[in-house]
């Protein structure tokens, strides 16, 4: 409870603060003090919440959003397991890794966010590029994770397995897998930013539905009170997402000790 409303309070005091640099005549400000420029800049946190509360309460956003998380999820979900299933192989397999090494390395060095346009023409302006996208920006951090994680399995406690006649099905279930999940976690959390990153980046390049296009559409009539509240609304849906990532940790990483756990050890 205390560390809940300390967070509150936190956003409470950032809210004010807007609030409060964007008021006119409220806080000294000698270079936005004309015409209130600085709501222009930074728009108004009383009107970006009244554009929310306008979108959910007319049903506006519902179909946009859909498409946003939509994209978002599919994106997520295919990238992880890719990124899972070719980490785990490369990670076991040195020859295919050391084959493989120079492609993922120059794959992971393209500026992936380019490779939009090339998606809208190999899939069209529909969902599937914009899923696409998230793809590449969700695999390559998940893949590394599973790789460096399955690398960093003791060889010791491998060598002792497979003396006990643990087959290699047995290695992967109770030894490399259980290995990994920190680091495919830790990896699942940032990859939920990317995500979202590749869906609203495609609409912005073309799309007709979207959180991303209605965005793109309030930076056109520079108002900047809608642009806020579209991140605002993207903001939370993601944490929503993390939320649920980390309850799956929760329920697969029983295992694991705990914070609180360790401190009382």
């Amino acid at each position: 409870m205390r560390l809940r409303a300390l967070q509150v309070l936190i956003l409470a005091l950032l809210i004010a603060v807007w609030y409060l640099l964007t008021k006119p005549g409220l806080v000294p400000n000698f270079y936005f003090e004309q015409d209130n420029r600085a709501a222009f800049f930074f728009g108004e946190p009383q009107k970006v919440f009244q554009v929310i509360v306008e979108w959910f309460s007319s049903g506006e956003i519902f179909a946009h959003l859909w498409i946003t998380l939509l994209e978002t999820a599919l994106g997520f979900v295919i990238g992880s397991v890719f990124g899972l299933a070719i980490g785990l192989w490369l990670a076991l397999s040195r020859t295919a890794s050391a084959v493989m090494d120079p492609y993922i390395k120059g794959f992971n060095s393209m500026p992936r966010v380019v490779l939009a346009p090339i998606f809208a023409v190999w899939f069209g302006l529909g969902i599937w590029s914009k899923v696409a996208l998230g793809v590449t920006l969700v695999f390559f951090v998940v893949f590394f994770n599973v790789y460096q994680g399955v690398r960093e399995v003791s060889p010791t406690l491998i060598a002792n397995a497979r003396m006990l006649g643990a087959s290699p099905r047995q290695l992967l279930r109770s030894i490399y897998l259980p290995s990994a999940m920190s680091w495919v976690f830790a990896s699942l959390h940032n990859a939920v930013g990317l995500a979202f990153v590749g869906a609203v980046v495609g609409e912005y390049l073309g799309s007709a539905r979207g959180v991303g296009y209605l965005i793109l559409q309030a930076e056109g009539t520079f108002d900047v009170n809608t642009v806020f509240a579209g991140i605002l609304v993207l903001t939370v849906f993601a944490l929503v997402l993390d939320a649920a990532v980390g309850m799956i940790e929760a329920r697969l990483m029983t295992w694991q000790p705990r914070a609180s756990e360790t401190e009382k050890v």
